[in-house]
């Protein structure tokens, strides 16, 4: 699909201005300062359990998009730091899932946090029309973001 190509002919969503304009916030979101300095695979990592609940290293490797090796190298510092744990699979015995402890529960609740406290100003300097449309669009990203994972399943 190129960028003047739309999503369906009934609307006037140009998919590669929606793309130009997640990657461009994106770009600035993701690299926001942070109190704590971890990488971005670890922030992932810790969101990806934070919001799916355990999971087991094969079906993480895959969510994250990095090798199992170097998912379970992660997962070994991550536990070591007291930030996640590894739990027999109820459901498979020979398994373990991987499971965010309270700790890594909290990173990831101050990362959003502050990441929050960074865009307060900036959004104070959009317009009540421009906040509006954010706003109205929440619902669209949101189902979009479920849509592509559950996609991805």
């Amino acid at each position: 699909m190129t960028s003047t190509q739309r999503a369906d002919t009934d609307t006037d969503l140009d998919v590669g201005d929606l793309t130009r304009a997640i990657e461009n916030f994106n770009r600035y979101y993701i690299r926001l300062p942070a109190v704590q300095k971890l990488s971005f695979t670890t922030l992932s990592v810790l969101d990806t359990l934070a919001s799916s609940g355990p999971k087991r290293l094969t079906e993480l490797a895959r969510t994250e998009q990095i090798s199992q090796p170097g998912l379970t190298q992660l997962v070994t510092r991550l536990e070591r730091d007291g930030l996640v744990e590894r739990r027999p699979d109820p459901a498979d015995g020979r398994a373990a899932l991987i499971r965010l402890t309270e700790s890594g529960r909290r990173i990831g609740q101050a990362r959003h946090e502050d990441r929050g406290r960074h865009l307060i100003p900036l959004i104070a300097q959009l317009t009540p029309a421009e906040r509006q449309a954010i706003a109205a669009a929440l619902p669209a990203l949101t189902r979009l973001a479920q849509l592509g994972t559950e996609a991805r399943r």
